[in-house]
This record gives structure tokens, C-alpha cells and sequence, in this order.
């Protein structure tokens, strides 16, 4: 009898590459245009430089020791308002040269629906491969979905997530996704109708939530990894929620700034021999009320929405495991009919059909028996058809899944590096410019010019009111 996983792959253990070091060896009418730098147009690297990547962007540019062939940015996000609702879209533009693409340079206007319709065909088209997580449609932080600062970390999120489909070796070749990529609005309305229907996601999300109950025997690879997924989604939590605690801390220092400051200036209105010294405090104070703005910014762009994406992240991958469980639930399940049904075939050859219900009705109880049996005997064919064609999709599942989290692992661990070391970086700037500031504010106040002390004759003159 075949069975979905070989020995050997029930040996091998699911690994962090955090734990274990890194692969050495891998490496429309009413709409608004909306400027996301318009309050920061002098920062390097901004998100404005993102229209002229597509330009620089060389096709046969090495990405993990893979030629890209596909490449997509998201960005010009604009307002649309009708009668009834206004949103947001993005400008999508790809640049290809796949044979299966009518063209080599594609532009289209996308809104999250969108994005999120995509990533629903790829679910039910591949079940058993990870589909990046798509951000939050609502933020409970920025309850103003058309502020600048939230479309800058929306249009980042949909950028990442259409750049890890379109580097995945098969969701990228999806005829949906190209579809996505390429057609016109109307035509991509058309299409999008042509999906399965709602009630048929609710009945498979039900059975995959049912089959990671009932199964019995899955795979210690896999048990492991649910575990460390279950772990990671722990870990993650945590980091989450004290991340916000220290972005609250944070936003309180500085409103408490905003107020120190002022009293700098109102008492310099009041000392005219520390007037100099007042007003450098005051400015001090507002370069710090800057410096923690952007570090708080900052964090939150940099650190603190990574933390979130890995957090779906893991969500996605316990889905992707439990779809799995189901299959091989469904195998077990048509297994276990199969023995039971070759034990009835067993019974029924020495078994007596004299009083069974066919020999009640007159029938020979030997030909009563030849129908038990050439009945038992289709089951067990059909039985035997479906335990293979299961088993195979469970050996197809199962190689999907550690494939998919392989390449995840890879990019964890790269992105969580490089999310970690921003942290730092944050740091380090933040505190530098605290430093500089307060080291510029003593040399300033040590100035004398700054102290307007009385003159020596008006001090004799106060001392001898008798000299006229």
C-alpha cells in the first residue's frame, strides 16, 4: 500500500534558519492625485523616487541567485469619489519579457479590493502554497484611511506582497495574475465575476478547520513546523504589542516636550539677562520634539508593520498547513474504508446468506452471496483509485509546503536581519541628534554674548548713590 511520505522524510526535522546560522551558499472621473512627500520631500530614498525605478530596472538583475523576469511597482496612489463611496487606487506597472505577457511594459490602476481578489484565486487555485499576506484593509492606529502617512505604508505593503508573488516560481505564473497585471478596468471586471462563489469558501474553510482536529498520524516534519509557527506567532505577539506600549511612551514624551518648550520662550519674555539662554533651551527642546516625531515614524515604517506582516505571516502558513491536514485526513479516512471494506470481502466468503434480507425475499442465498461480493469488489476498486489519486495529492502537498517554507525561511530570516538592524540604526540617529543638539545648546549658552551682565560703573552706581 502506498503511503504519502516516504521514511526518509519523516526523519527530517523542520529547522530556523535563525537557530541554525545563515546558507552561506544562498543567497477616472473624480479623482485626486496624492503626494506622500509632500511633508518630506528632502528624505533619501523616498517613496517619491519610486516612479523612476521602473526605469533603472534591469530585467536581468539577480535576485537569490535567480534571474528576475518579472518586475512590478506600486505607487501615484489617487482618491476617487463617487455618490456613494470614495477610495483609494494605486498605479500597478510591470515590466516583463515572459512569453506568456502580450507586451513587455504594462501600467493599470488597482484599489485593495483588488489586491485582495487576487490573492483569494491564488488561495483556490493553490492551496497547498503560501500566498503572501495582504496588510489589514482597516487600521485601528490611523482610523484615516486618505492620510498621507497611511497610504505611505499601504502602498509599501502592496508593494512587497506583489513583488513576493511575482518572484515565486509557480503563483507568479498564474493566468489570474497576469490578468491582474495586465487588463484594462473593464476587462478586469468582467473577470473578476467569473470566481467561485462565496458559499463554496465557506464550506472549504469549515472542512480544513474540521480535518486539523480529526487527524491522527501527521507527519512529524509537519508537526514541528506547527509548532514552531504557533511559537514564532507567539513571539511575534508579544513584540507586538510592546512595540505599541513604546510608541505610546513615546507619543507622551512628546507632548510633554510640546509643552516644555514654550516655557523656555515665555520666560525669556520675562529675563532680559537670560533671554539668549531661554531661547536656545526653547530651540533645543523643539529640535528634540523633531528628532523623537521621527523616530516614532519611523519605527513604525520600519519595525513595527514588518513585525505585523510576519505576524500574518504565520497565520498564513497554519492555514496552508491545516489544507494539508485535510488531504491527508481525506487519504486516512479512504484508507481505513478500504480495510474495513476488505474485511466485509473476508467475511462475506465464509459467512451463511440463509437468513439474510435477500433470502427472505426469495432470493438464493449463494447468489445473494455473489452480489455481496461483486459489490464489495467495486468498492474496493473505486476505494483503491481514490487512496491513489489522494495519496498523490498529499505527495504533491507535502512537497509544495516545505518548498514554499524553505524560500520563506530564507527571506525571514533576511528581512527580520534587516528590519532588526533598522531598529538599531533608528537608535543610534535618534540619540546622535539628541546629543548634538544638547552639546550645541552648552556651547551656545557658555557664549557670554548670551548673559548680559550689567556694566562695571553701573554696579559702582548702584553701590554709591552719591556719585552724580
Amino acid at each position: 500500500m502506498a503511503t504519502p511520505t516516504s521514511s526518509k522524510d519523516s526523519e527530517k526535522k523542520f529547522k530556523d534558519p535563525l537557530l541554525t546560522g545563515f546558507d552561506k551558499d544562498s543567497d477616472d472621473d473624480g479623482m485626486e492625485s496624492l503626494d506622500l512627500e509632500a511633508s518630506a520631500k528632502s528624505e533619501e530614498g523616498s517613496v517619491s523616487r519610486s516612479s523612476s525605478l521602473i526605469a533603472n530596472f534591469r530585467l536581468d538583475d539577480d535576485c537569490d541567485g535567480e534571474t528576475r523576469d518579472l518586475f512590478i511597482v506600486v505607487d501615484d496612489p489617487e482618491k476617487h469619489t463617487s455618490t456613494l463611496e470614495a477610495y483609494i487606487t494605486f498605479r500597478v506597472t510591470t515590466k516583463t519579457t515572459r512569453a506568456e505577457f502580450e507586451g513587455t511594459d504594462f501600467s493599470v490602476r488597482r484599489r485593495y479590493n483588488d489586491f485582495l481578489w487576487i490573492r483569494q484565486r491564488l488561495e483556490e487555485n493553490y492551496p497547498t502554497h503560501l500566498v503572501p499576506p495582504l496588510p489589514e484593509k482597516h487600521s485601528l492606529k490611523r482610523m484615516d484611511r486618505f492620510s498621507t502617512e497611511f497610504l505611505k505604508v499601504r502602498q509599501t505593503a502592496l508593494q512587497k506582497f506583489l513583488t513576493r508573488v511575482a518572484d515565486h516560481p509557480v503563483l507568479s505564473f498564474d493566468k489570474c495574475f497576469q490578468v491582474f497585471l495586465t487588463a484594462k478596468a473593464w476587462e478586469f471586471q468582467a473577470h473578476k465575476k467569473q470566481g467561485s462563489g462565496f458559499l463554496s469558501r465557506v464550506s472549504d474553510s469549515l472542512h480544513i478547520m474540521s480535518a486539523s482536529y480529526m487527524i491522527k498520524n501527521r507527519p512529524p516534519e509537519f508537526a514541528v513546523m506547527h509548532d514552531y509557527m504557533t511559537l514564532l506567532s507567539d513571539k511575534l505577539a508579544v513584540m507586538d504589542r510592546i512595540s505599541q506600549r513604546v510608541a505610546k511612551e513615546q507619543n507622551d514624551y512628546m507632548a510633554e516636550l510640546l509643552e516644555w518648550g514654550p516655557c523656555y520662550t515665555l520666560w525669556a519674555n520675562s529675563e532680559d539677562q537670560l533671554t539668549g539662554a531661554l531661547l536656545t533651551m526653547s530651540k533645543a527642546v523643539d529640535e528634540c520634539v523633531k528628532a523623537i516625531k521621527e523616530l516614532i515614524d519611523d519605527t513604525d515604517s520600519k519595525f513595527a508593520q514588518p513585525l505585523k506582516e510576519y505576524l500574518l505571516y504565520t497565520e498564513c502558513i497554519k492555514l496552508v498547513l491545516r489544507r494539508r491536514d485535510a488531504i491527508q485526513n481525506q487519504y486516512d479516512m479512504v484508507v481505513d474504508e478500504l480495510a474495513k471494506r476488505r474485511d466485509e470481502k473476508e467475511n462475506v466468503k465464509s459467512s451463511d446468506q440463509t437468513y439474510s434480507i435477500g433470502a427472505f425475499l426469495g432470493k438464493d442465498p449463494e447468489d445473494v452471496k455473489q452480489q455481496k461480493h461483486e459489490k464489495l469488489e467495486q468498492q474496493i476498486s473505486d476505494l483503491i483509485h481514490q487512496m491513489e489519486s489522494l495519496n498523490d495529492k498529499t505527495v504533491v502537498a507535502n512537497a509544495d509546503l516545505k518548498a514554499d517554507m524553505e524560500r520563506w525561511h530564507k527571506h525571514k530570516q533576511r528581512d527580520l536581519r534587516e528590519t532588526f538592524m533598522n531598529m538599531a540604526d533608528l537608535q543610534i540617529a535618534y540619540y546622535e541628534k539628541c546629543l548634538s543638539v544638547w552639546e550645541s545648546t552648552i556651547r551656545s549658552i557658555q557664549n557670554k554674548d548670551h548673559i548680559q551682565l550689567p556694566s562695571t560703573a553701573a554696579l559702582n552706581e548702584n553701590h554709591n548713590p552719591s556719585i552724580p
